[in-house]
């Protein structure tokens, strides 16, 4: 899906939704791997009996599990990327809200939306990435978060 231009094409696109993922099912699999390798049992991500109990009616995924799924959900997209990538980096976020609750069950994907692209230094570019991770069936998306890459070019 992923498409491959000049990153001063990229550069053109600032202001524009630049692409859409496919959907990914939130499954409790996932969201149980996901509390063995961050440490975070809470009951209303990883018991299901307990978690009916709740206003959510079960479990649900952490939210930053959800935050965790841009990386996949980048690559599930049809979002450019700069021809002749070496390397891609995480730089951090500007902005991050968790809007809803996703639960298990649900598939998710993600809205892109080009904030910058700026050269650091040669062959260094720096992207702002406005996304939403929309629920499947909702009206309110789960995520929505300013995201800042790095790609060596």
């Amino acid at each position: 899906m992923t498409r491959f231009i000049p990153a001063n094409a990229i550069k053109e696109m600032v202001g524009q939704v630049v692409g859409t993922s496919s959907w990914v099912e939130i499954t409790q699999e996932r969201v149980n791997k996901f509390a063995e390798a961050t440490g975070d049992f809470q009951f209303i991500h990883v018991d299901p009996e307990k978690a009916k109990l709740t206003p959510f009616g079960g479990t649900i995924a952490h939210g930053f599990l959800t935050l965790s799924l841009i990386p996949l959900l980048t690559m599930e997209s049809d979002c450019p990327r700069p021809e002749g990538i070496k390397m891609g980096v995480n730089y951090g976020g500007n902005r991050t809200r968790f809007l809803a609750p996703v639960r298990v069950g649900k598939r998710v994907r993600g809205h892109f939306k080009l904030l910058e692209m700026d050269e650091k230094r040669p062959g260094q570019w720096q992207q702002t990435m406005e996304i939403t991770i929309e629920i499947e069936g909702e009206d309110k998306p789960a995520l929505l978060c300013e995201w800042v890459s790095q790609f060596f070019v």
